[in-house]
C-alpha cells in the first residue's frame, strides 16, 4: 500500500463523551411529536401547540447554524396556556395551529367562558428568517380586552450539546434587552464572537420584562366580536460576530409580514413541484404519501459551497451529511436529478486533499458530516468537516454514474471525474488498508465515531456473542457499493472513451465479486455475514446490511434465494418491515438504534436489491409494509427509524425515541420503492427506458408517472395491474427521442462477462 504521508493531530474533546459523536442521547423525559419546519440553513422544531420548553432534550427549538437561536416560546392568555385543536403542515416551512381558551377573566375583569376565543398561530420559514403571526378571534357578545403575553429565550447550545444533554462551550450567555420595539437575546463565545437573535414586534408591546436569561412581552389586545386581531413576530438569527450588530438611528427595517412570507414560500414549493416528475396513484393514501416525501424534501435542502444538497434530517442533521445526502439523491433520480447534480458538486468541493488523523480525513475521502457551530468553530469537535465514512466514497461514484445514466450531463460528469478519480484511487489505497482486496476502516480520530458504516453507534458492529469487532472492519454493504461503483464508473469510462481504464474497473470488480461471494458467505448459516474483523474472523451476526448487496448485484444468483427467504423470515421481518438485526440474535433489541430496529431507507434498499433479483412479491411486502408505516403516521411522514417489535404485538408501530422527523433518505424511500417495483432503468447514453418486470401489488392497482425525464427527453407513463395480476404499461406522451420498452435486461451492475442473468424464481 502506498505511504500515507504525516498525519495531524488535535486534542480530543474535553471530558470526552461518545454521545456528542455517536448515536442521539435518549432523554430522560418522554419526546413529543413536533412540528418541523425548514428554511434555508435555519430549521424550526416547535411542540404540536406552537410551544418550545426551556431547557427540554427532544432538541425542539429555532436553530440557525447549528445554534439554538430560541430555546423557549409560551404564549398565555390571561396568564393561562392556551388549548390545543389542531396543528397542520402547510408545507415544509409553514405550520398552522388552532387552539382556544380555557375559562379566563380579561383585563377588565370580565369571566370569558371557555371556548369562546379562537386562537390562530401560523408559523412561517423563510429563508433564515422565523415568522409567527398570532390571530385572535372572539365569539363573546361583549367587548374583551385580553391580555397576552409572550416570553422568548435562547441558549444558544450547539445541536451536539443539546443532543447530549450538556454544555461543552464555556461562553457566557448576556442579558437580553428591549428597547424601541427591538429586543436581543445575546450569546457571547470565551473567544468574544457574539450571536443574537433579533427579535421585532407588529404591533410594539405595550409593556415588557426581562427575566433573567428570557424576554417577557406583554399586549393588551382589544376584541370586538367576530372582529380578529392580530400580532406579528419576526426571530432573525445572526452570528458568529466579534460585535454586536448595530442599527442606524432609524433601527431596523420593518420586518417582512407573515402573508407576504406566506406567499413567497408558496411560489417556491410550486416551482419545486414543477420541476420534479409527478406521481399518481389510484390509492389516494399511497397519493398522500408521495406528496410529503417532495414536501419534506424541498424543505430539507439546503444551500453549501458549490450548490445545494438535502441535509440529512430534524433536529439532530440540519447538514451537509455525506452518506445520508448521496443515498437521498439516488433514492429521487426518478422525480428531480438536480437533487443528485447539487450532492455531487457540493461533496466534491469537500473532498479531502490531506490525510489528517483528527478528522479521519484522507486524500480523495468524501465528507462524513460538516457542522459549523461554536464546537466546530473551535475545533472540540472534528465535524469541520468531518470524513469518518467508509462508504460515502463508493456511493460518491455510484450517484455520479446513476446521475449520468439518467440525464446524460456530460459538462458536470466532466467537471467531477478529477474527483471520481480520486475517490477510485482513495478506495484502492486508503480504503484497502490492509491490501485484501476489501474495503475496510478503522476510526484514528480520538472524537471519532468507532464505526464507520451507515450504522455507525457503537455496538452496531457486534460478534453474536456481543463481543466487539475489532478493526480494521471490512463491511459486508460497503464491497457491494464498491463492486457497483466500478463496475458503473468502468462503463462511464467506456461511453467517454477510455477503453483500457474501463477495462481495469471491469476486472477489478469481477475480481471483488468473487472474492466477496467466498470470504463473505457463512455456509453454515446460509447468509452473508455483517462483515470481516481485523483478524479476517468472520463477524456472524445476522443483520439486514446483506440486502444492499443485493441492490448492488454482486451476489452470485444461486445465493439469492437463501438471502431473500431469510431477509422475510419472521426472525428478520417484524411486520413493519425488515429489521436491522436478527431477532433470533442474543444481542437483538428491538428498541436499538441499530441492533433490532426498522429503518424505512434500509427496506427501501432491500426492496430494489430483492426486485432486482427477480423477487416482486417480496420487494412489494416490503413496500406494503413501509406504506403501512406511513399511512399509520402524522402527515404521512416517514420516520426515520421505528423498534423492532412485531406487528402482531400492536395494531400501530412502536415509535423510536429520538427519530429525526422529517429525515432525507426516509423521505426518499417511496420513490424509491416506485422505482424498483417498476422496474425502470435509464440508460440516457443509448436513448432508452427500460422497463424491467414492472410489478403493481393488489394494494396499488394503477400509477401514473407524468414529465419523467431521460437524458433531454420527457415521458408521461401509465401502469395498471391486469386481472391476471400482471403489469401492463401505456406511453401516454413524450417529448424528444427516447425509446420505451418493457424488457426482462440484466442489473446495470453484472459483470459483463456474465451476459444478461438467469434470475432465480420467487420464494416459495
Amino acid at each position: 500500500m502506498a505511504d500515507r504521508g504525516e498525519t495531524s493531530q488535535a486534542p480530543p474533546l474535553a471530558g470526552e463523551d461518545r454521545r456528542l459523536v455517536g448515536a442521539p442521547f435518549v432523554p430522560a423525559e418522554a419526546r413529543a411529536e413536533l412540528l418541523a419546519l425548514k428554511g434555508a440553513t435555519a430549521f424550526l422544531s416547535v411542540r404540536p401547540d406552537g410551544e418550545i420548553a426551556a431547557a427540554a432534550q427532544s432538541g425542539e427549538g429555532f436553530y440557525f447554524h447549528d445554534t439554538r437561536h430560541l430555546s423557549e416560546l409560551r404564549l398565555l392568555l390571561a396568564e393561562e396556556p392556551a388549548v390545543l385543536l389542531s396543528s397542520v403542515l402547510e408545507s415544509g416551512q409553514e405550520a398552522q395551529i388552532n387552539q382556544t381558551n380555557p375559562w379566563l377573566t380579561d383585563a377588565r375583569g370580565r369571566k370569558v367562558p371557555q371556548e369562546a376565543i379562537n386562537l390562530r398561530r401560523t408559523f412561517v420559514l423563510l429563508d433564515d428568517r422565523l415568522l409567527l403571526r398570532l390571530r385572535l378571534r372572539s365569539y363573546c357578545l361583549a367587548p374583551l380586552a385580553l391580555p397576552l403575553r409572550l416570553v422568548l429565550g435562547a441558549d444558544f447550545a450547539d445541536v451536539f450539546e443539546v443532543r447530549a444533554g450538556k454544555r461543552e462551550a464555556p461562553g457566557r450567555l448576556l442579558p437580553p434587552s428591549y428597547a424601541d420595539g427591538l429586543g436581543r437575546l445575546r450569546y457571547q463565545a470565551d473567544d468574544g464572537f457574539v450571536r443574537e437573535t433579533i427579535l421585532q414586534f407588529n404591533p410594539p408591546p405595550g409593556d415588557h420584562r426581562l427575566e433573567g436569561k428570557r424576554v417577557a412581552l406583554d399586549w393588551t389586545v382589544p376584541l370586538s366580536p367576530g372582529e380578529p386581531a392580530q400580532i406579528e413576530l419576526s426571530a432573525r438569527p445572526l452570528g458568529p460576530r466579534r460585535r454586536p450588530l448595530s442599527f442606524a438611528r432609524r433601527g431596523p427595517a420593518p420586518p417582512l409580514g407573515a402573508q407576504e412570507a406566506r406567499r413567497r414560500v408558496r411560489r417556491r414549493r410550486d416551482r419545486w413541484l414543477a420541476d420534479c416528475a409527478r406521481v399518481q396513484s389510484a390509492n389516494e393514501l399511497f397519493n398522500g404519501l408521495i406528496a410529503a416525501s417532495l414536501r419534506d424534501l424541498q424543505a430539507l435542502m439546503m444551500p453549501a459551497a458549490g450548490g445545494e444538497l438535502p441535509a440529512a434530517g430534524i433536529p439532530w442533521y440540519v447538514a451537509p451529511f455525506g452518506r445520508d445526502s448521496l443515498v437521498t439523491s439516488l433514492q429521487t433520480l426518478l422525480v428531480n436529478p438536480r437533487i443528485a447534480q447539487g450532492t455531487l458538486r457540493v461533496l466534491a468541493n469537500m473532498q479531502s486533499q490531506v490525510d489528517d488523523a483528527y478528522r479521519d480525513a484522507e486524500p480523495g475521502k468524501i465528507p462524513h458530516e460538516l457542522r459549523t457551530g461554536e464546537l466546530a468553530r473551535r475545533r472540540l469537535i472534528p465535524h469541520t468537516p468531518y470524513y469518518g465514512t467508509v462508504d460515502a466514497t463508493p456511493l460518491f461514484i455510484l450517484l455520479a454514474t446513476s446521475y449520468y445514466r439518467w440525464t446524460l450531463d456530460r459538462l458536470t460528469i466532466e467537471e467531477l471525474l478529477p474527483a471520481l478519480e480520486a475517490a477510485l484511487k482513495w478506495i484502492d489505497v486508503w480504503g484497502d488498508r490492509d491490501g485484501d482486496g476489501f474495503i475496510e476502516y478503522e476510526r484514528r480520530s480520538p472524537a471519532g465515531l468507532l464505526n464507520q458504516g451507515w450504522k455507525d453507534s457503537e455496538d452496531a458492529v457486534l460478534h453474536p456473542d456481543g463481543r466487539p469487532a475489532k478493526g480494521p472492519i471490512a463491511l459486508v454493504e460497503v464491497q457491494g457499493y464498491v463492486y457497483a461503483a466500478k463496475l458503473q464508473m468502468a462503463d462511464l469510462y467506456e461511453q467517454l472513451g477510455y477503453q483500457q481504464r474501463a477495462r481495469e474497473l471491469r476486472n477489478q470488480a469481477q475480481r471483488l465479486r468473487t472474492a466477496f461471494n467466498e470470504a463473505f458467505w457463512d455456509e453454515e448459516q446460509a447468509y452473508f455475514v455483517l462483515a470481516l474483523d481485523g483478524d479476517k474472523e468472520q463477524v456472524r451476526t445476522i443483520t439486514s446490511n446483506p440486502a444492499h448487496c443485493l441492490y448492488c448485484g454482486i451476489v452470485e444468483e444461486s445465493k439469492a434465494p437463501a438471502l431473500a427467504r431469510r431477509l422475510l423470515s419472521p426472525e428478520m421481518f417484524s411486520g413493519w418491515g425488515v429489521r436491522t438485526l436478527s431477532a433470533e440474535m442474543p444481542i437483538y433489541n428491538p428498541m436499538s438504534y441499530h441492533n433490532g430496529s426498522v429503518w424505512p431507507h434500509d427496506n427501501g434498499i432491500a426492496a430494489a436489491g430483492l426486485k432486482r433479483y427477480g423477487f416482486h412479491e417480496e420487494a412489494a411486502r416490503i413496500a406494503k409494509a413501509i406504506f403501512d408505516v406511513a399511512v399509520a403516521s402524522p402527515n404521512f411522514r416517514l420516520p426515520e427509524v421505528i423498534c423492532g417489535f412485531a406487528r402482531g404485538e400492536s395494531g400501530h408501530y412502536v415509535a423510536y425515541p429520538v427519530a429525526c422527523s422529517p429525515q432525507a433518505w426516509a423521505a426518499g424511500t417511496p420513490i424509491m420503492l416506485v422505482e424498483s417495483l417498476l422496474g425502470l432503468n435509464a440508460d440516457a447514453a443509448n436513448g432508452r427506458l427500460l422497463i424491467d418486470e414492472p410489478y403493481l401489488p393488489s394494494w396499488l392497482e394503477s400509477l401514473q408517472i407524468a414529465d419523467l425525464r431521460v437524458g433531454t427527453a420527457k415521458v408521461t407513463l401509465s401502469f395498471r395491474r391486469t386481472e391476471s395480476g400482471h403489469t401492463a404499461f401505456s406511453l401516454l406522451d413524450q417529448e424528444g427521442e427516447l425509446g420505451v420498452t418493457m424488457a426482462a435486461s440484466p442489473s446495470p451492475w453484472a459483470p459483463r462477462s456474465s451476459g444478461p442473468s438467469s434470475r432465480p424464481s420467487r420464494i416459495r
